[in-house]
């Protein structure tokens, strides 16, 4: 019994190792910094495997991960002073992600709230409703802050195509 316990953990370990390259990217939607996203990834999966005897089999180990980081970062958030979801990241404290950079910091550039459906969906692959249940919203809001964010980043491509015209 205890080998199988031992076994179990070890396999969710090297689960969530593998899981850490998606797991930061989502944490960066809520942190918007990058030291940040990584200490809350390393929290999240930290919570994984000391609550992991209470996961539901049924449900996926990325989407249940996802959403202990959210629980751990409204939990932050609640004890850190309130500031505006409108504020842009820091370009400093967002590391350098080659290519991808220009993406990335226009994803950064959506209010929290439609980063984090945007990425989640049109990223990671997620159902609007297994979206919904790790965000902790209703299946609507997560269409309409979708609809937001897809709109918003048009307007970014838009501009910025007319400033190289």
């Amino acid at each position: 019994m205890r080998e199988t316990a031992l076994s179990e953990t070890d396999d969710l370990r090297r689960s969530l190792v593998g899981l850490l390259p998606k797991l930061r990217r989502f944490a960066m939607t809520l942190t918007r910094d990058a030291a940040a996203a990584d200490a809350l990834a390393q929290q999240a999966c930290e919570r994984a495997i000391l609550k992991s005897p209470l996961r539901d089999a049924e449900t996926r180990l990325d989407s249940w991960v996802y959403t202990l980081a959210r629980m751990l970062w409204a939990d932050e958030s609640r004890k850190r002073t309130p500031c505006s979801a409108e504020v842009s990241p820091d370009p400093a404290s967002c590391e350098k992600i080659s290519s991808a950079q220009p993406i990335h910091d226009t994803i950064l550039s959506l209010q929290e709230g439609l980063a984090s459906a945007f990425v989640l969906v049109n990223v990671e692959g997620h159902s609007y409703k297994e979206a919904a249940g790790i965000l902790g919203i209703p299946v609507t809001t997560v269409m309409a802050r979708l609809s937001a964010a897809r709109l918003k980043m048009a307007m970014i491509v838009a501009e910025e195509e007319a400033r190289r015209a």
